[in-house]
């Protein structure tokens, strides 16, 4: 077990009143274990205790050898699952469940414990996750660092006119020969029209001179995630893509200079925001301008003006404003940041000037 984290969560669990958590997150069990397991349909659960006498209840179709540090139950596919999991929980006390937990699970535990107190673990495993240790800070610089790489590498491509899809064909390679495990979310490559749709999905459409250009990538390194967005245009670009490009350039850093601890998320998202709506195109930058990222890329926490919580120092999450006028021009620039003691750190130093390419 990664003991200091595992502390941190107990310390958690007791401010919140828990008498015990059920994890059941792969990702937060691979956190606070260093092992990652996917247990597919079978019951998966870390019973975390206020004594730290803490049981990983796991199907027999997972040998785990090594020593993880915690107790290893292993259980059958004709076993009562959630039943074996009770034998090591005090069901007189308030039990944490995982916001993930299949309901089929979480039902039969309310069968067989009718009266239990039940209540969100996730806020607590969630909390700790969001401040990042020293050695997480630096997974995740070293995944942002090859994320660069790839992005530039890909940019290159553009003036072989490959469609979006091809484009993301070949990110898959970058990242296998930067070393990287795969994508953290599937890219987003968007050409013209397609880079004023936020989410697009890749498809066959080819770039086409005057297109802003949209690559929205991640990988996964060492099982931490990547992040980053860059808007580049095609043998021209117009005096409006010009504009809205300089705009939300701004408006990027704007957001990133105001981050620092104690500063209200949504007054983050607002540096940005007011800036954009102040140019007259508030109505075009129509998500939220930053989503926490570690282990996964989208974790809990958000920048967004819903958010009145306050950055904490470890805190690493995404500045990312855009202006996506339909059947125009799409332009977004996301960063990535670690709040520091009197500020932050930005893990891009991809250059942000427009660029137009070919």
């Amino acid at each position: 077990m990664k003991e200091r984290r595992v502390e941190r969560v107990i310390e958690k669990m007791k401010e919140q009143g828990y008498g015990q958590l059920l994890v059941s997150d792969p990702a937060t069990i691979f956190y606070l274990t260093g092992r990652w397991i996917h247990p597919g349909e079978r019951l998966l659960v870390l019973v975390i205790t206020p004594e730290n006498k803490n049981t990983l209840v796991i199907n027999k179709l997972f040998p785990i050898e090594e020593d993880l540090g915690v107790e290893k139950v292993f259980i059958d596919d004709t076993d009562d699952a959630v039943k074996k999991v009770l034998d090591y929980v005090n069901t007189d006390e308030k039990i944490g469940v995982d916001k993930n937990w299949p309901a089929h699970f979480l039902l039969r535990l309310l069968e067989l414990v009718p009266d239990a107190k039940l209540g969100n673990g996730s806020e607590v495993t969630d909390a700790v996750r969001a401040i990042k240790d020293e050695e997480e800070k630096q997974l995740l610089r070293d995944a942002q660092a090859d994320n660069e790489i790839a992005v530039d590498r890909l940019k290159k491509l553009l003036p072989q006119e490959l469609t979006e899809a091809e484009m993301a064909d070949k990110l898959a390679e970058i990242y296998k020969e930067l070393g990287n495990s795969g994508f953290s979310f599937d890219p987003i490559v968007g050409y013209g029209a397609n880079a004023a749709d936020p989410h697009h999905e890749t498809d066959d459409s080819k770039v086409k001179p005057g297109d802003s250009v949209i690559l929205d990538i991640g990988g996964i390194k060492n099982s931490y995630a990547s992040d980053l967005t860059r808007t580049f245009f095609y043998k021209e670009v117009s005096d409006k893509g010009r504009e809205v490009y300089e705009i939300v350039k701004e408006a990027n850093q704007r957001a990133i200079d105001l981050v620092k601890p104690g500063v209200k998320f949504s007054d983050i998202d607002a540096a940005a925001r007011d800036y954009i709506t102040e140019k007259g195109y508030g109505e075009y930058f129509t998500h939220r301008l930053g989503h926490f990222i570690g282990i996964e890329c989208h974790e809990a926490g958000d920048v967004s003006g819903a958010n009145d919580n306050v950055a904490e120092v470890g805190n690493v999450f995404s500045i990312e404003p855009g202006i996506y006028i339909p059947g125009e021009v799409g332009v977004r620039i996301e960063d990535l940041v670690i709040v520091t003691e009197d500020g932050c750190e930005n893990l891009n130093h991809y250059p942000k000037d427009l660029e137009i390419i070919g």
